[in-house]
């Protein structure tokens, strides 16, 4: 089963020195305030903006490894949705190979359900569908880690049900799967979650555990509403204007 060992990693002014020891078979969400280093944390574990410290999958070291080793070893999904790209969906989804493989990619366009435009330039979809194709080639390599930033975003209701199945699916097959997410409501489809805030890890914990935990409620300035839903947490200091 892969395993992942990050030690010390960092971002200057971004990420303060985090230690995780993260093992596949299950889904593992990262929430957080915007800016508390959900991105800062994806992209320390993908070794860009000039990281610190060390990362390695299966005792890998990923500092070591080509970048054709790379691709099978991690893959990272970033939050943008843009592409100016004027290529085929086809030809976006095969540059997550190190080799065109047409049935690879014939699979994803399938498992995505992109034949309507699987010819079609990907500069010309709607952002939802750009984010299929991007996720497509994202899994293309199999990669033993999948890094997915706000993977969710800009889909309809029965893509965000679909991209959740596709997550546990790979995550059931011995992936390593670590999504960054900001709707809450999703938070307990994952098996652990981990809060990032001020650029550290807050807490490693269930989703469950999380949700009840007065820390919760404190880091995102939220609390349970008698309706079930959130609500912006009162300040405590709260004084009325003179």
């Amino acid at each position: 089963m892969t395993s992942l060992f990050a030690t010390d990693i960092s971002i200057a002014g971004r990420l303060l020195p985090v230690t995780l020891s993260v093992a596949a078979g299950q889904t593992i969400a990262l929430v957080g305030p915007n800016g508390g280093g959900k991105t800062s944390l994806l992209r320390a574990i993908a070794r860009i903006d000039r990281a610190g410290g060390e990362v390695r999958i299966d005792h890998e070291d990923l500092d070591s490894a080509s970048m054709a080793r790379r691709r099978r070893l991690l893959s990272f999904l970033p939050a943008s949705r843009d592409v100016s790209w004027p290529i085929a969906v086809r030809d976006v989804i095969a540059l997550g190979l190190d080799q065109r493989d047409e049935a690879r990619v014939e699979e994803l366009v399938s498992l995505f359900e992109l034949e309507p435009f699987a010819d079609r330039p990907v500069d010309r979809l709607s952002t939802g569908e750009r984010a299929r194709v991007l996720m497509a080639r994202a899994l293309a390599s199999r990669p033993r880690v999948l890094l997915l930033d706000e993977p969710l975003s800009n889909l309809d209701p029965y893509w965000v049900l679909r991209f959740l199945e596709i997550i546990s699916e790979a995550a059931a097959a011995g992936q390593l799967v670590l999504v960054a997410l900001h709707d809450l409501a999703m938070l307990p489809r994952f098996d652990r979650a981990l809060l990032l805030a001020q650029g550290m890890v807050q807490m490693n914990e269930t989703p469950a555990r999380m949700i009840a935990s007065e820390r919760f409620a404190d880091l995102f300035r939220i609390c349970p509403a008698p309706d079930g839903r959130w609500a912006i947490r009162p300040l405590e200091d709260r004084r009325s204007s003179p």
